[in-house]
């Protein structure tokens, strides 16, 4: 992996962090959703209208096909992240659904991107497999302490980041569209697939800009800024190593999760997510 990659990914990892971590602090659901995605609508567009003018991007019915289902995609994984995080810590399951990704995602890039999978991704595989059992507690956890439920919407929120990956990695590198003409496109269409719902309850929508104006306005920013960086790796390295290496900010939103929201089991679930960084690093650098 090259340096200019890595450091594009290193800097999306820290946004990543952020703004989950400003996102598990806001009330969640569709409406919050749709809040940050009107914010990044209006962030964003001068720069969407700028690229699409200076590079005379082509749209056709190919690369609407591919905003479409980025769109779907991304908007079930978002609305399943605000649901996790009603009923789960954000130190476990952010590391869950972060960690199950990229073994997903490498796994399946072998197959569909011809992408290799040596002994150290393997091992790497191991790792994120054992941290995973490690940051719930162990089977008996899940019983005793109610963590079945966070458990497996950690693991669907961790599906749908792999589908949106492998599908992302197939726009950007085989179909050549710009990162930011394809995440543009795609809140576009989430913000009009919310709409319907978010407008009969427009109470709601005011009490959530009026209470958790940062957090919406921060994950606005951050949330599609980290992922245009991750993207732009794409572009020119695999994306069996681009999306375990991400998977560094799995480490700095359990801390955030253990100590600045004061969540229970830190120093088990840091030293997890510590195993399970080792794990994502052994896959990127097969």
């Amino acid at each position: 992996m090259s340096f200019l990659a890595l450091t594009l990914i290193v800097i999306s990892a820290f946004m990543h962090a952020t703004w989950n971590y400003l996102a598990k602090r806001s009330e969640g659901g569709y409406t919050f959703v749709w809040l940050y995605m009107v914010v990044s609508i209006v962030v964003y567009a001068p720069f969407a209208i700028g690229l699409f003018l200076w590079r005379d991007s082509q749209i056709g019915w190919l690369e609407m096909g591919f905003m479409a289902g980025s769109a779907i995609i991304h908007l079930a994984y978002s609305l399943l992240l605000q649901k996790g995080y009603k009923v789960g810590d954000l130190s476990l399951i952010y590391p869950i659904c972060r960690g199950t990704g990229p073994l997903i995602v490498a796994i399946a890039a072998f197959f569909i991107y011809d992408e290799k999978l040596t002994t150290t991704g393997v091992i790497g595989i191991v790792l994120i497999t054992f941290s995973i059992f490690i940051i719930t507690g162990g089977m008996e956890a899940i019983k005793r302490n109610g963590t079945l439920v966070p458990l497996l919407y950690g693991l669907l929120i961790g599906v749908m980041i792999a589908s949106y990956t492998l599908l992302d990695k197939g726009a950007v590198s085989v179909v050549m569209m710009q990162p930011l003409m394809l995440i543009y496109g795609s809140i576009i269409a989430q913000t009009v697939v919310l709409s319907p719902f978010v407008f009969r309850r427009w109470k709601d929508v005011r009490h959530e800009w009026r209470y958790h104006k940062k957090e919406v306005i921060g994950v606005g920013v951050l949330n599609q800024l980290a992922y245009i960086l991750v993207l732009t790796a794409m572009t020119f390295t695999p994306v069996s190593h681009v999306a375990p290496v991400r998977e560094m900010s799995i480490l700095i939103g359990t801390i955030m999760g253990s100590h600045m929201l004061s969540e229970g089991f830190g120093p088990r679930r840091i030293a997890a997510a510590g195993a399970m960084v080792a794990g994502v690093i052994a896959v990127a650098v097969q």
